[in-house]
This record gives structure tokens, sequence and C-alpha cells, in this order.
């Protein structure tokens, strides 16, 4: 009746909610999705404990089949009585909750979102019984400001120890995590780390939180990491490191690399203090909102810059000498090939060259995010997007369309392989129908390009499950869906393809036949199974 809500049909329910997911981490709101009950709601799964593990706000709303029907044998119901969807749901949201009345309405809805936007954000989930839904109740709409909290808070002490420990650091590091993107704590971060020359590396899903082509940037670390990055920050020479936002997992270590562990002292910034000193150990831990404790932290290293003196060697000189010596990509090279079928590295180049900085990047699941952390260049805060916390495929196929609706006048690209693309490509039809200009760039290689590499590093080619007998007409099936599509099979075109579809005005769909003998930079992911096979051995002998 107020009108105001636009409804999106999505083509699957998961794509429903990766849409919303994308819409959040675009936007910094929270991000709504909707189903039916029962297999409606086992669909958004996926989409929800993505968010869930990235701490996406979602609100997620599922219908339920009338009270009165309970234990009756109900069409689809998923209430206690049987495929109990609501505590399905408990493990990947922070509250999952049916309506126990018409009447709590208002309270559920407020405290979900409450819940969902306070301290580590998260996905939210209200199971909806149809008979509550008929109910007329009173009116009671209350400001959200009323009754939500903010996260202004910081801990004085630790701040000035940790900035006491920067200021007096030889050869200090920052390593930025998704917190900072989702905190908006950039410009703090970039003052911190100007102020200090203070090298800075991100965290796979943090790509681009700092601009990857100023003087400070190392690029990124663990998955696909840049060659300087992991030169400087395991070289055992870091004496200082700053965590800010991150959990320190296996994608933003090089596999919990012990070498990462710098000499004197750990800081830590993170909101959610289960995180702090739980893979490495930490010298001050400082628990807040990224933006506010970098925030604080810029106040406290300019008051004691005026009587400490920072050591000498710390100059923007010797962080342009070491990174002329040092080399960022592997086979760098090969971004300029000639050769067909097009190298992975060499369609990153002209993916740089097409997109402007303010361009929004989507970048799905498998070879293609390997390819984008290691080759690809992120100029600007907030416009490249990537789910690592749960690695789904089909995540960055649908959540552009998201992204899309919340930021309808940025460039919004997807780079997917074609197997991500199976997944959730239907949705390119959402687009079509919205008539929403977004841009899916395909790495057609005929299969699952990681899970061929990783099953030939791990069992020589010996065994094989992971490509197609057929490949995907990625071409025919956009142009079956209603988009523009494009084939790009020669060096050169896919600069071209990109041009003319961003240019469009239309949902587009490039096919760009690329190497699948081309092993991406995935190393570390390898590096990792061994040191657990050899945990495990040494744990069972």
């Amino acid at each position: 009746d107020l009108g105001g809500i636009k409804a999106v049909l999505a083509r699957h329910e998961g794509g429903a909610a990766f849409m919303a997911d994308g819409y959040a981490r675009a936007s910094g709101k929270i991000g709504v999705c909707c189903s039916t009950t029962g297999p409606g709601v086992t669909n958004l799964i996926t989409g929800i404990a993505c968010a869930y593990a990235d701490s996406i706000p979602l609100l997620v709303i599922t219908g339920q089949v009338s009270t009165s029907s309970f234990g009756k044998g109900a069409f689809q119901e998923s209430s206690c009585h049987g495929v109990d969807v609501v505590a399905m749901l408990k493990p990947v949201t922070k509250s999952s909750v049916m309506i126990p009345s018409a009447e709590k309405t208002g309270d559920v809805v407020r405290a979900a979102l409450r819940t969902a936007m306070s301290g580590r954000k998260g996905p939210v989930h209200i199971n909806f019984p149809m008979d509550f839904m008929k109910k007329t109740v009173k009116r009671c709409v209350v400001p959200s400001a009323e009754y939500r909290i903010t996260s202004n808070q910081f801990d004085r002490e630790a701040i000035k120890a940790a900035s006491r420990e920067l200021v007096n650091a030889k050869r200090p590091a920052i390593l930025a995590g998704s917190g900072v993107n989702l905190a908006g704590a950039s410009v703090e971060l970039k003052r911190l780390a100007e102020k200090l020359n203070i090298p800075v590396s991100t965290s796979p899903k943090a790509k681009g939180a700092f601009p990857e082509n100023h003087l400070l940037s190392l690029g990124v670390l663990g998955f696909g990491a840049s060659l300087q990055a992991e030169k400087y920050l395991l070289s055992g020479e870091v004496d200082v490191l700053l965590a800010v936002g991150t959990s320190l997992g296996e994608a933003a270590t090089c596999g919990w690399d012990s070498r990462l562990q710098p000499q004197k002292a750990l800081l830590q910034i993170d909101i959610d203090p289960q995180e702090i000193s739980k893979n490495y150990s930490t010298a001050h831990g400082i628990l807040g909102d990224a933006r506010v404790a970098l925030r604080e932290l810029n106040f406290q290293t300019e008051r004691d810059m005026r009587w400490l003196t920072a050591p000498e060697g710390r100059s923007r000189q010797w962080i342009t000498d070491f990174k002329e010596a040092n080399p960022r990509h592997i086979n760098p090279e090969k971004m300029d090939s000639e050769e067909t079928p097009l190298k992975p590295q060499r369609v990153i180049r002209e993916l740089q060259e097409a997109l402007s900085a303010d361009t929004m990047l989507f970048v799905d699941a498998g070879t293609s995010v390997f390819w984008a952390f290691h080759y690809f260049c992120s100029r600007e805060p907030g416009n490249f997007f990537v789910n690592t916390g749960f690695f789904s495929m089909g995540h960055g196929t649908a959540a552009c369309i998201g992204g899309k609706l919340a930021r309808p006048g940025r460039n919004v690209v997807a780079l997917v392989g074609d197997s991500a693309f199976a997944m959730n490509g239907m949705e390119v039809h959402t687009a079509v129908d919205l008539n929403l200009p977004v841009v899916w760039l395909v790495l057609n290689n005929g299969g699952c390009g990681m899970i061929y590499h990783g099953e030939r590093m791990l069992f020589g080619d010996k065994f094989t499950c992971s490509l197609y007998g057929k490949k995907l007409d990625i071409a025919g099936i956009a142009k079956g869906l209603g988009a523009l599509s494009f084939q790009a099979k020669r060096p050169g075109e896919v600069k071209t393809c990109l041009l003319e579809a961003l240019e469009s005005g239309r949902p587009c769909v490039i096919d760009a036949e690329i190497d699948l003998y081309e092993v991406p930079p995935m190393g570390n992911r390898m590096k990792t199974f061994d040191k657990i096979a050899v945990a495990q051995a040494v744990k069972v002998a």
C-alpha cells in the first residue's frame, strides 16, 4: 500500500539470494530476498551461506503454510513438524525465526534488522505463516535510528599501544581485509599508510580496498598472490604488521604461512572479538569498526609523531627500489601474447584497458578469480566484488544484477567461467526483462578449469572428471535469453567486444575462447593441500 518496493523476479531462488547479496555489497545497505516455503527456502541456502561467510547483511523472508495446518501434511509444509527450514537456516544466519503471531510481526522485523546491521553484519531469516499474512494489525512504524546501535566505540589504550608500535617500526606492513570495504574505511586506510610510508597488501576479498596503482600497494596476498606481496610480507623481516578487518584465514595468508607472523608485534583490528588472535598471536587487539579504529589510529599517530622519531629506511625511495627489483606478476609477457586460444592473461589485460576505474567488476568462483586477483589492477575502492568466504560458483553471475540495481549509474561487468555461467547463467534473462545493461565476460575453456588443474597437479592426469564432452555455446545461450552476444577468439577482440557492449546500453554476453592448459596462479592452494595432508599424517602416526 505504501509503494516504493520494486520486485525483481529471479529465475532461481539461489539467484535471488546472490542478487540481494550483490545489492548489499554494492550499496552498503541491507539486501532483501524472499521465497515460497519448502523448496524455495532450500534453494536459497547457498546464497544465504555465501552472505553469512562474507558478513553481508540480508533480510530473507520465506513463506510458510498456515499454523492451523502444521503437522497435517500440508502442501510444501516446512515447519518444525517436518523439513524445518527455520532450524535449517540457523547455522547460516545471525537469526532465523518464525513469526509467532500476527501482532508480533513489527517486533520480529525490527529485531531482525537490528541483528543484521549491528556488529559483524550478516543475513537474518524470518519465516511467515500464511494465516498471519491475512490478519490486520495495528501499525507501529519505528524509525531505524531508534532501534539500531552504532559501532563508534573503540579501545583507547589499545589504539595508543598500536600507534607506538607503528611509529617505531623499522619494516612495517598493513594487510587490509574485507572489513575495510564493509566499514567504508578506505580513506582512513590510505591516510595512515601515506603518513607512515607503510606498504599495503590486501586479502583477495578486499582487492581494491587500497588502490593497486598506488606506490605503497603490494597487491593481493594469498589466493592469486602478487609476487611483491609474498616477497615482502613473507620475508621474515616485517617487524610490525597491522591486520585490519581480516580473520587471517587460508585465502589471505597463503595457507596460514607461519612467516606472516611479524618479528615484533601483530596488531589486529576486527569488529568480531572471536577473530582476534584466532590464527596468529596478536600483541594488541583492537575491537571495533575498521573505519572508527583507523580514524582514531590516524589521530593518535599524528600525536605520537610529534615526539617519536620514525626509524630511517622507511622512505618512498626504498619502496620504489623494492618494487623495481621485484616484479609483481608471474609471466607478465603472457599479457601481450598473440596466441590462440586466448591466454587468460591477455584477456585480463584487455579487460583492464576497456574498463574505467569506477566500473564495478564482479568475479565468479573458479580460475576467473585467480586470473583477476593476480593480473587485474583495481584502482578505486568498492568496485571489485568476489566471494571467497564460501567461494560459491554462480555468485558473480547473478550478484552483478543486484550490483547494477544498487548503483544504476555505474558500468557493471561480470567475469565468469563457463561452469559458473552454467550454474546461474539463466539470470541473464532477469537482466533482459529489466533492461539492465550488465556485461558478462565468460572465460570459455570447456569445463571446470580450476578443478581440472587441481586434478592434474594432484593426480598427474590419471583422473579427470571436470571437462565437458561438448563445450557450451555461450554466445548461442545468451542470444536465446535475449541478450546481445559476442564472440572473442583472437587477441584484441575482447577489448573491442567490451567497448561495444558497454556502449550498447543493453545486457550483453561475451564468449571468450581461452586456453584450457594455461595454469592459473593457484600454487598456494595446492601447497595448502600438501600441508594439511602432512599434518594429518603426523596426527595419525
